[in-house]
């Protein structure tokens, strides 16, 4: 991969400059380039990086990594696993992922320091121009943002960030995919709506004797210091490695873990699992990173007239979740789509294609989970429902399925059947209605409890 520096002192006007290099801005290059297109991948940072993640790939993060022919260097670099352990209120379950027409029924874990390095390579295997230590610090000829549309640009500053070196690269579209913290989306015009849920997440590595087992767990009643339920989940990701990865995830909206000291929950965490994984200050491999994550599509707007935001810049993580991943790898293949017929029919108004697309692949799916995360954000209506859905094993595979957006389109079995209710219902019932419901629901929760 070439430095800034490196590049041609007479600058390519590129077709596509995608700012990012993380799942959603590999997959962007990676699929504009196969298809013979001019690409510039720039990232800031250096690979191999480290980067807070779960590390968990679920079968549609695999089945894209699968169409990008890196099924190879999983099985090399990760470890397989089979599917779902969740614990919860006294109970267990162990979920096998579910069969599927399209997606396979196993995932893995890899870590991003090894997992974003491939895809981008692979990118540049096929023809785009990768420069890593390049930070975009500005866009060239910035049109005016407004609520309906992104600032438009005709390429971008960027700063070697060893050097110091300024370039100004031109391409005929420019694409935000530089994560949850995009400083382009913002130069961009985007912003987030903070009535949708918001996630924390917080993650460490420990060596342990049971990093290659076939399950990843999940602890779906997790408690702060005062032994009280928070909402949010628990997870350790065996990594096959020695290590394990051990993390946090607070999912909820209006505020409902405002004041949680998330530091204290992992330790907490931590201290709850520790004798059965091995896990103490002897085996913690360093200090816990964590970071927010903007979900639901709560980031717009996404389009303007030559530019784009894609993955974690627009907010693409599954609410029911916390999963970023396959939605970054999914909304760069989409964003690749729409820019290539933009570039073949020489018309920019083909960009809002990708709005289209995105409402049709999520826009259902992730009005239910929002629904959802407000539900579980009460603690009386989690412990009820979680301690319940645990002990019936049908339910809970059911639910894996919604969970992991795994539904089937050739079959209309209970996940299905109960998702597209689910749907039916949100698209009755505005979300005012169900704040009022869920405040109805969490009064009747605490009074079951006393």
């Amino acid at each position: 991969m070439p430095r800034l520096d490196e590049l041609p002192v007479t600058m390519p006007h590129y077709d596509v400059i995608v700012v990012g290099a993380g799942p959603s801005g590999s997959s962007c290059a990676y699929w504009l380039a196969h298809a013979g297109w001019s690409v510039l991948l720039l990232d800031k940072k250096h690979f191999p990086r480290e980067k807070t993640c779960g590390d968990g790939l679920t079968p549609r993060s695999v089945y894209q990594l699968q169409a990008m022919g890196l099924e190879d260097q999983l099985l090399a670099h990760g470890h397989r696993y089979q599917g779902l352990r969740a614990f919860g209120f006294g109970a267990t379950l162990e979920m096998q992922w579910p069969e599927h027409p399209v997606f396979p029924n196993y995932g893995y874990t890899i870590t991003r320091f090894n997992l974003d390095g491939l895809v981008a390579e692979r990118a540049a295997h096929f023809g785009a121009t990768v420069v890593t230590d390049a930070e975009v610090i500005g866009l060239l000829d910035a049109g005016d943002p407004s609520p309906e549309r992104l600032r438009g640009a005709t390429g971008v500053v960027v700063r070697d960030t060893e050097t110091g070196t300024l370039k100004d690269i031109k391409g005929r579209y420019v694409v935000a995919a530089d994560g949850q913290n995009s400083r382009m989306g913002r130069e961009l015009g985007t912003a987030r709506n903070r009535s949708w849920p918001m996630g924390m997440a917080l993650r460490g590595y420990y060596t342990s004797e049971r990093h290659d087992e076939a399950w990843i767990d999940s602890h779906l009643d997790i408690r702060d210091t005062n032994g009280e339920v928070v909402p949010g989940y628990g997870w350790i990701f065996p990594l096959g490695d020695g290590r394990v990865n051990v993390g946090v995830g607070l999912l909820s909206t209006g505020g409902a873990w405002k004041g949680v000291n998330t530091t204290k929950l992992q330790e907490y965490f931590v201290t709850q699992v520790g004798e059965a994984w091995g896990l103490s200050e002897a085996t913690s491999c360093g200090a816990p990173t964590g970071g927010r994550l903007p979900m639901g599509l709560a980031i717009g707007p996404r389009v303007g007239a030559n530019t784009m935001v894609i993955g974690d810049a627009a907010g693409t993580v599954n609410p029911f979740n916390g999963e970023g991943i396959a939605y970054g790898y999914e909304t760069g293949r989409l964003a690749a789509g729409v820019l290539a017929e933009a570039l073949v029919s020489k018309n920019a108004a083909a960009l809002s294609l990708y709005d289209e697309r995105l409402d049709l692949a999520y826009r259902d799916y992730y009005r239910v989970a929002r629904a959802f995360v407000r539900l579980i954000s009460q603690p009386q209506i989690l412990s009820i429902c979680v301690g319940a859905g645990l002990r019936v094993a049908p339910l809970m595979n059911e639910l894996l399925a919604i969970m992991a957006n795994l539904m089937r389109n050739d079959a209309r079995g209970p996940a299905e059947v109960g998702y597209r209710a689910l749907v039916r219902l949100t698209k009755v019932l505005p979300d005012q209605v169900f704040d009022l419901l869920l405040g109805e629901r969490a009064k009747d929760g605490a009074r079951l409890g006393a």
